[in-house]
């Protein structure tokens, strides 16, 4: 004779009480939170390389950014025809800057990357920078680093290295990305590599106060 059928797995969880309910929901929250890219550890065990998560590839009109509500890559917006990303652009994790975001990279690579992929890299310096929205200013520095294992960048070590169209570029970039979004930006300086350190550090433990 046949041994009973057993319970679809949908009905065996409905017959659960809602203590068990409560608990597996806990642990899939654990378990997305454990998975989210803002929580990697900014440097590899080294302690010198930057890890940095790419939101948006190297000439894209789409925005790409992470939602931790959701837990995954949202369109963000998209640029006018015309305007592109220059480099790709992504953050660093385990920090967060003044406007309440991971901090900004913009990372030289020798082909543009995916959103979501973790690329270790080596840090140049920093654009230290400022947006305003209805006349309220706020930091918003850009870390530059380049891909570690770039070949085309390879060169890049210090923001002397780097070509001023390049930076100049970037600038109107910023500035006309900022326009389209209502913002004004402004480009405050650039430094090396010990600043833009500095700016993970403090940013590292503004991350820690906000959890």
């Amino acid at each position: 004779m046949a041994g009973k059928a057993a319970a679809h797995p949908s009905v065996a969880a409905m017959t659960q009480p809602p203590t068990h309910w409560c608990h597996q929901t806990l642990t899939m929250a654990k378990k997305k939170a454990l998975s989210s890219p803002t929580a990697l550890k900014s440097f590899d065990d080294t302690k010198e390389v930057l890890r940095v998560v790419i939101e948006t590839p190297k000439g894209s009109r789409n925005k790409f950014k992470y939602d931790p509500e959701l837990g995954c890559y949202r369109l963000n917006s998209v640029l006018p025809e015309g305007m592109v990303f220059p480099y790709d652009f992504g953050f660093v994790p385990s920090t967060r800057a003044q406007d309440g975001d991971p901090i900004d990279v913009l990372l030289l690579m020798d082909v543009p990357a995916f959103p979501g992929i973790v690329v270790e890299s080596r840090i140049v310096g920093v654009i230290e920078a400022e947006q305003s929205e209805d006349g309220k200013p706020t930091r918003n520095d850009r870390i530059i680093a380049v891909a570690k294992d770039s070949r085309v960048h390879s060169d890049i070590r210090r923001p002397s290295d780097l070509n001023d169209n390049m930076l100049q570029e970037v600038e109107r970039f910023f500035t006309n990305y900022n326009q389209e979004r209502g913002k004004r930006f402004k480009v405050l300086g650039l430094k090396g590599a010990g600043a833009a350190i500095k700016l993970i550090k403090k940013s590292s433990i503004m991350a820690k106060g906000k959890k």
